[in-house]
């Protein structure tokens, strides 16, 4: 299998957690979207030119939690990042927290570094103010939903963590959390811990300094 993804990438590091928790073998192949060449061999395998993407075979899979469902199906490991179909409350469960992180951590957090990116004369600083109050929504929400658990899902490490995990690092960097969300902080510090993590946070260190700052 062929992972084209880029190490700094939120949403790559989400498959790339999968991948390491079952030790799955797969190439990396690096994008550089900036050569021309390059983007427009991407854009020829996937037209929306979105990563990651695995390509497995004669099978070009998009989305990343779609990813990690085909890996769960095709190449199952010792972690099953869905429950299986004996406790299907259970399943849907983990596929509901993974949309919360895509959609209310991860969105918003990319919604801020866009802005940060952009020229001065187009900043959008009510775009921004929505894309906070929103993370400050989710914070709350899981600040509650995570107490007392180990995994965002329940006790078992599965897809709501591999998306959990790159949408609390990068969106804690623009939005902090708060002392007073002792839940997330400790979930967070569980997450960057784990072996598949903390390998994807080391890979992704020489890049580190392409983050836009304030």
């Amino acid at each position: 299998m062929i992972l084209h993804a880029h190490p700094l990438s939120s949403y790559c590091w989400k498959v790339l957690i999968a991948l390491y928790e079952n030790d799955t073998p797969f190439t990396l192949k690096e994008l550089n979207l900036g050569d021309p060449d390059e983007a427009a061999a991407f854009a020829a395998l996937w037209p929306i030119a979105k990563m990651p993407v695995l390509v497995d075979r004669d099978r070009v899979i998009v989305e990343s939690s779609i990813i990690i469902e085909y890996l769960d199906l095709h190449h199952r490991g010792a972690i099953r990042f869905i429950p299986d179909h004996a406790d299907p409350d259970a399943a849907l469960r983990a596929r509901m927290m993974d949309r919360v992180f895509d959609d209310y951590v991860m969105t918003p957090m990319q919604r801020i570094i866009a802005d940060r990116l952009r020229p001065a004369d187009a900043k959008d600083p009510h775009g921004v103010g929505e894309a906070e109050a929103l993370l400050e929504k989710a914070y709350g929400w899981l600040e509650n939903e995570l107490d007392g658990r180990t995994w965002a899902a329940g006790e078992g490490f599965g897809l709501a963590d591999c998306a959990a995990g790159p949408a609390l690092h990068y969106a804690g960097r623009v939005r902090r959390f708060g002392e007073h969300r002792p839940a997330l902080v400790a979930y967070l510090a569980r997450l960057e811990a784990r072996p598949s993590f903390a390998r994807v946070l080391a890979e992704a260190a020489p890049y580190a300094h392409l983050f836009p700052q304030r």
